[in-house]
């Protein structure tokens, strides 16, 4: 019921949950450039809202890291008052990004916010820019894993680790280092040399989509933390992801199509 005793109505506005890719314009796809077009409001966390180019009459609401419900609970707001708003992510939201933090407000927010009109539009993902890079490396089975403890306890993660090594996957690492962090990627290839071959490729994409983008593949044997920082993904190959040497080019890593026996 409103204040003045009637039943409210539907809501007009809408939000849509938009994924900018990896870095550069060329990959963001046409959905995603419509949407940021039609948004009077744009809502996102401060790197990636600087990658949307301004716009006369459209309002920007920048907010920082960790930051997620309470960004996803503005913009419904926003919304829930009549305003087109576009919620921005890197990558894809729906990996590890904002689409998941917009539907947990919508399910503990007001009652009001689930009659919004809500589009999740969906972008490049870290881990298939890096693969595309260096060949097909999540060619067959593979996982994803944030190695984040923020939202859930390391022990979660080295058990996750540990099951996926020995089930064969392949594995994408998000969030692998941070500043209050900086020894958990260290643990992790330590916990993945328990499991797998010295020699399974691993690859460090940084920055991928961007200028200053770097590729590096060693063996899981030499793979370091500080290989890695904020701006890399990490994908760890399965014992049957193997490296295509080709001579005056790039080498292709991918892992085969079928698996074991089959």
């Amino acid at each position: 019921m409103t204040k003045a005793g009637k039943t409210a109505g539907p809501a007009t506005g809408r939000l849509t949950v938009i994924g900018l890719g990896p870095g550069e314009e060329r990959f963001l796809t046409g959905q995603a450039q419509a949407a940021l077009a039609e948004a009077e409001a744009v809502y996102g966390y401060i790197p990636y809202l600087d990658r949307v180019p301004a716009r006369e009459g459209q309002t920007r609401h920048p907010s920082d890291n960790r930051e997620e419900l309470v960004r996803a609970g503005a913009a419904l707001a926003h919304a829930a008052a009549g305003a087109r708003v576009a919620m921005v992510s890197g990558g894809d939201p729906g990996v590890f990004a904002m689409a998941a933090a917009v539907i947990e407000a919508i399910e503990t927010g007001p009652e009001e916010w689930r009659a919004l009109e809500v589009e999740i539009v969906p972008g490049i993902t870290a881990m298939l820019a890096v693969a595309a890079k260096c060949g097909a490396p999540l060619g067959h089975d593979f996982c994803a894993v944030s190695l984040s403890d923020n939202l859930k306890p390391w022990e979660v993660i080295e058990q996750r680790l540990r099951l996926a090594a020995k089930a064969g996957f392949a594995m994408a690492f998000y969030n692998p280092v941070s500043k209050a962090r900086p020894h958990q990627l260290d643990t992790a290839f330590d916990i993945l040399r328990e499991e797998l071959p010295a020699e399974v490729p691993v690859i460090f994409g940084r920055a991928v989509g961007r200028p200053d983008e770097r590729i590096r593949v060693v063996p899981l044997a030499n793979a370091r933390g500080h290989m890695a920082d904020m701006a890399t993904c990490v994908i760890v190959g399965s014992p049957e992801t193997r490296i295509v040497a080709r001579p005056g080019r790039p080498a292709l890593v991918y892992t085969p199509r079928r698996s074991g026996d089959a």
